[in-house]
């Protein structure tokens, strides 16, 4: 096993110094034996597995993501009961090691470089990579990191898959380069992952470093003031419904728009799309008495034209990223 070194980080505006400032890592018990603790969620026991089975080594800490989404109204966001989770180990050798189950034969080990051309990887470790980058810079990590990244959904299910695990990444890897009594400032992570990827949801991002259950975060108040609307379906009576439609992109809109239809006729409250441009997807509100209604009236339309019929996730509304002990 490599050993561990840390670096101090430099002072950043509107971050205490002592917040920002790092010592050396130290190896947490809880990563290190999560992938036996049978108590826990199996998604977090094969994160930890994971990472030990690619890399040799046991992770020192593991982080769980929620999905993002957008509400209809403008400026809100909320988080999803499904989680994407990140283990990671420091190194000291300058090497970073990225593995998932998502792409088993595409794990790599890369130089870890400051600036300049990226290393030759796989297309999906460029993104990872690139957040790797953006933390050494700002001091976190900067002697290497074994990182393991695993979703609990796909892109086909039609949420945003790459911001929660942008922030999985960030927590995880500034977490075990961090002091043992240190959390990773989230406002300052939110900041280095809005500069690395630019095109990114910032505001996906937010819902996933601060969300509440059963509240809405709303964007327009000052990031260290922040407002919160109820938004708790369950507990109105209601349930919250992703559907997602399959088949050539080309067809998508079209199919969405008549899945939308079906959904109102049937009985739904609301619909609209969970990111900030068109998909493969909407967020349906229904009461709940009328969620089997629905569901069955969509799959009726699609299976009686012989189109693939829509997959439907049930969507809890959860609270923020948090380190899984």
């Amino acid at each position: 096993m490599t050993g561990r070194t840390g670096s101090a980080a430099p002072p950043v505006a509107g971050v205490p110094a002592a917040t920002a400032a790092l010592a050396a890592p130290q190896v947490s018990p809880a990563g290190g034996d999560l992938a036996r603790r049978a108590t826990a969620d199996p998604l977090f026991r094969l994160v930890a597995y994971a990472l030990e089975a690619a890399h040799g080594r046991p992770p020192a800490a593991v982080w769980s993501a929620p999905y993002a989404f957008r509400l209809g109204s403008p400026g809100l966001v909320a988080a999803a009961g499904w989680p994407t989770a990140a283990a990671a180990a420091p190194r000291d050798d300058g090497l970073v090691r990225l593995s998932s189950l998502g792409h088993p034969a595409d794990s790599c080990d890369l130089p870890l470089t400051l600036s300049g051309p990226l290393p030759d990887a796989p297309a999906w470790a460029v993104r990872p990579y690139t957040v790797l980058r953006a933390l050494a810079r700002a001091g976190y990590g900067r002697g290497g990191t074994d990182l393991h990244v695993q979703g609990s959904l796909t892109d086909a299910a039609g949420l945003a898959t790459a911001e929660p695990a942008d922030c999985a990444v960030a927590l995880a890897v500034a977490d075990v380069h961090a002091g043992a009594r240190e959390r990773p400032h989230r406002m300052l992570l939110a900041r280095l992952l809005a500069e690395a990827l630019p095109k990114g949801d910032d505001g996906l991002r937010r819902a996933v470093f601060h969300a509440r259950p059963g509240r809405a975060l709303l964007l327009g108040a000052r990031p260290r003031r922040r407002r919160y609307v109820a938004f708790d379906p369950v507990a109105s009576g209601s349930r919250l419904v992703l559907m997602a439609v399959r088949g050539e992109a080309a067809d998508r809109p079209r199919e969405l728009a008549r899945a939308v239809s079906c959904a109102r006729r049937a009985g739904a409250l609301s619909a609209w799309p969970p990111g900030q441009r068109p998909g493969r997807s909407v967020l349906v509100l229904l009461p709940g008495a009328r969620l089997a209604a629905a569901r069955s009236a969509v799959a009726e339309d699609f299976r009686d034209r012989g189109r693939p019929v829509p997959r439907f996730l049930n969507i809890a509304v959860a609270g923020a990223a948090r380190r899984e002990e």
